[in-house]
Parts: C-alpha cells; sequence; structure tokens
C-alpha cells in the first residue's frame, strides 16, 4: 500500500499545504472506506504508508518523483490541510519519465494521451507494494554505456554544480557561474579544473554524474557541450541552458526554457539574477 501525491508545483521539503477535497482521487471504492472514518480521511492510518510525491508533469522542463514519509498531517480548516514529511535519502529521486513507464504497475490510470491522474493535483492511495515494484523495476541500471564505466549505484553530490561550456573567450561566464554557485552554497566544477582520469571524457562524464545541477552554455553551437547536454539527460539531471544567442539552440532542445544573456557586464549582472533565481528554486527540490 502506498499513497500518491501530486501537486501542480514543486515540493517544498519538509513542510508543505495539500487540499482536503483532492484526497482519495482515482482511489478504489474498498481502499477509500478503509481508511475513512465517520465519512472523514483517517489521516493516521494513511501516514502509516509510504508516498510517492511527484508533480503535474510539464514537459518544458525536468522533473522527478521521491519517495519519502508523510509524519504529520493538520487540518488548517477549510479546505487546506498542512503536511510535515520527508523524502527517503536512501532512494534517489525518479525521473519523470520513469513514472510515466511505471505508471500502469503503479496503478496510475492513463488515457491515449499518457497517464492522466499525473495531470491533476490529488492525493491517492494504491494497494500496490511500492517498494518491490521500484526494487525489480528500476534494479537494472539503464546507466550501461559502452565508452566508460560509472559507478553501480549514483551517488549525487547536492552541493555541487557543474558548467558545461567552451572554454576560449567565456572567462566571464565562468565567473559567473562559479558566483552564482557560492552564492547558493554550492561548489561549481568545470571539465578543465579537474583531472581525476587519463581521458578527459572520463572527468566530464564522473562530474557530470556527480553534480545536483548542470549549467549547460549553448553559445556558439559547442559540438562538445552539445554531447555534454545529452549526457546530462540521460543521467536524470536538472539541466539549465544558457546562451547568448536563441539560433544557437537546436530544434531537438527548443522546447526546453533558457535562459539568455548578453556578453557584457550588464548581460553577466542580468545573467547571476536569473541563475539564481532558477538555481535558488532547484535547490528546493533537490
Amino acid at each position: 500500500m502506498f499513497n500518491l501525491l501530486v501537486k501542480s508545483s514543486p515540493w517544498n521539503e519538509g513542510r508543505d499545504t495539500f487540499w482536503h477535497s483532492r484526497v482519495f482521487e482515482y482511489t478504489d471504492t474498498e481502499i477509500r472506506t478503509q481508511f475513512t472514518i465517520n465519512g472523514m480521511p483517517n489521516y493516521q492510518d494513511l501516514i502509516k504508508h509510504p508516498v510517492l510525491f511527484l508533480e503535474e508533469t510539464d514537459r518544458n522542463r525536468q522533473q522527478s518523483g521521491r519517495v519519502g514519509r508523510i509524519t504529520h498531517v493538520r487540518e488548517s480548516g477549510g479546505d487546506v490541510i498542512a503536511l510535515e514529511y520527508y523524502f527517503d535519502a536512501a532512494i534517489p529521486p525518479i525521473p519523470q519519465g520513469d513514472i510515466i513507464r511505471l505508471a500502469t504497475l503503479l496503478g496510475i490510470p492513463s488515457t491515449r494521451w499518457g497517464p492522466a491522474s499525473i495531470s491533476r493535483t490529488h492525493w491517492a492511495v494504491k494497494n500496490i507494494d511500492l517498494f518491490h515494484l521500484l526494487l525489480t523495476q528500476r534494479s537494472v541500471s539503464s546507466r550501461t554505456p559502452s565508452l566508460f564505466n560509472l559507478p553501480a549505484a549514483q551517488e549525487v553530490d547536492r552541493d555541487l554544480l557543474s558548467a558545461m561550456m567552451p572554454f576560449a573567450g567565456f572567462n566571464e561566464t565562468w565567473l559567473a557561474i562559479q558566483r552564482v554557485a557560492a552564492e547558493n552554497g554550492m561548489r561549481a566544477g568545470r571539465a578543465d579544473n579537474i583531472w581525476e582520469h587519463h581521458e578527459i571524457i572520463l572527468d566530464i562524464v564522473s562530474l557530470i554524474d556527480r553534480s545536483a545541477i548542470v549549467i549547460c552554455d549553448c553559445s556558439g553551437r559547442n559540438a562538445n557541450v552539445f554531447y555534454e547536454i545529452g549526457i546530462a539527460h540521460a543521467f536524470g539531471k536538472e539541466v539549465i541552458l544558457i546562451t547568448q544567442h536563441a539560433d544557437d539552440i537546436p530544434f531537438d532542445l527548443a522546447h526546453l526554457r533558457n535562459i539568455r544573456y548578453l556578453n557584457n557586464g550588464e548581460g553577466i549582472e542580468r545573467l547571476i539574477v536569473d541563475l539564481n533565481a532558477r538555481i535558488s528554486t532547484l535547490r528546493a527540490t533537490i
């Protein structure tokens, strides 16, 4: 048995609000009856079961689900309920793509356009062993490239931000990224300031694999940067695209939001502001 909570905005790890009227949507009548007392949800029994926290699907950005527990539910009057909860640190974020792939097994109803209930804020209860499902369906790593080796378990450093960008002519941009990282309590890494392997591609892949956030500068349509964007997306990373020219964003990435900046003093300062806003939002969910 597990609780499925879907919200229209990112989860604020630790405390958040939800809506009483959305509890038991997409839940079988038998289960609903089991967890109802005097016509009201029995939150004390509900929170004995694990929770899969999701966001409503937004194809314009990368999203991940988290597994955790609700520790307390407080009714605040009206339709609002206050939640206290935590994410299980032993279970890494689950890319939304994996959630959609496993939707049927998770008991998430689908339409011809995809899982219907991931497009609506609600609290459902599913009579499914969440941990067994995740263990059996995600135990075989999809991170098995032939050109480089990766550790069996992905170990993400939530304080590490990496930059994938051309080296020549981008010093001010790199300084701005380092400044933004420091202002958000993070360290900034770039392939030219680490040397852990004999081949630079292994250093790049390792850096991306460990990073919580990856900033990729598409300016100049650098082929290496596009290759690194593909790796970061494949690893399920939070990727921030930046560029000096809108035309440098290729068609396959044009549907993703990006930050555009001018390569001058005022433009770099604006880039710092925009990156700070995006990173602070991501830090609350990583």
